[in-house]
């Protein structure tokens, strides 16, 4: 009998839509690689959940974006009722998923980070709390969700209805350069380096995921020594934080001063037909089946 996994995917997050086109494509390769598959859009009644997930299947897929799905929520009910799954433990996905604190860490491990500041949504309405530009973003979010660049000349970045993610704002010093992510294979390492280019102001939600919003160098024409030096760096942040199987980090690469910054590591990163893990993953001989069922293979719960 072939194993039987279960994708979750869905929820209520801003990144639902991601995360159903996620979903959608890591169970068509699930399949090809020979699992038994079953897809449940997840909602907010765990009880409901309880019962869609029984009989229990042998592994859990996490396909889910953004808060509760990639913050430790979801990982916790699965500690309990005890069913392997896919991606990062508590610990490492809410540390991850909190940008301040995982800044905290990257930089305790040596790994150059932007400067920033966090303040409230007040103060940065009613002016500037760091030299321009910078980016405001939302201190647990992910996709770009809610990110701003300001530059000189810029209206003030939002009004104060047009901010849901809380009281506080991340403001962070803005990085002029190249974007580069990193995908992490577990105890494989890193499988790569791929530039990211848009026509937009920044890498924002639309162009990670509209058709035509941004395209991908793979592998990137840096120098060598950068390249090995951004894949050693985000090997470092995936270990730091405890990442299981499948991170992405990203990083700025001012090419100027030859130096790169962390962004953020995404412990779940897109499974999309536009995502970078899976380009990734090509462009390495590994492919789309291939690399779901290495993840299912590599599923567990925490201790």
């Amino acid at each position: 009998m072939s194993t039987h996994v279960a994708v979750l995917m869905g929820g209520w997050s801003s990144e639902r839509e991601v995360s159903l086109v996620s979903g959608a494509a890591c169970a068509k390769g699930l399949q090809e690689a020979g699992y038994s598959v079953t897809t449940v859009d997840i909602q907010r009644d765990m009880g409901s959940l309880l019962t869609r997930l029984y009989p229990k299947p042998d592994v859990i897929f996490n396909a889910l974006h953004g808060p509760y799905g990639e913050d430790g929520c979801i990982q916790g009910f699965l500690n309990i009722i005890n069913v392997p799954y896919t991606h990062s433990g508590v610990l490492a996905s809410s540390i991850a998923m909190d940008k301040p604190m995982a800044k905290r860490l990257f930089e305790e491990a040596g790994i150059p980070c932007a400067k920033h500041v966090i303040a409230k949504r007040d103060e940065v309405l009613a002016g500037d709390v760091m030299e321009r530009p910078y980016v405001i973003k939302p201190a647990n979010e992910g996709s770009s969700v809610g990110v701003k660049v300001v530059f000189e000349g810029d209206e003030p970045p939002f009004s104060h209805d047009d901010w849901p993610y809380g009281e506080t704002v991340m403001v962070e010093q803005f990085i002029a350069g190249r974007e580069l992510t990193v995908a992490v294979m577990g105890d494989q390492g890193a499988l790569g380096v791929t530039e990211i280019g848009t026509d937009h102001k920044f890498y924002d939600y639309d162009a990670k995921y509209a058709d035509g919003g941004s395209w991908h160098e793979v592998p990137a024409k840096i120098p060598a020594d950068i390249e090995e030096r951004v894949k050693k760096l985000s090997e470092i942040a995936h270990n730091t934080l405890g990442c299981r199987g499948v991170s992405r980090a990203d990083f700025r690469y001012d090419e100027e001063k030859g130096e790169l910054y962390i962004l953020e590591i995404n412990t779940q990163p897109g499974m999309t037909p536009t995502s970078l893990v899976p380009e990734q993953a090509a462009a390495a001989d590994i492919s789309f089946p291939k690399l779901v069922a290495w993840m299912v293979e590599e599923a567990q719960c925490d201790s």
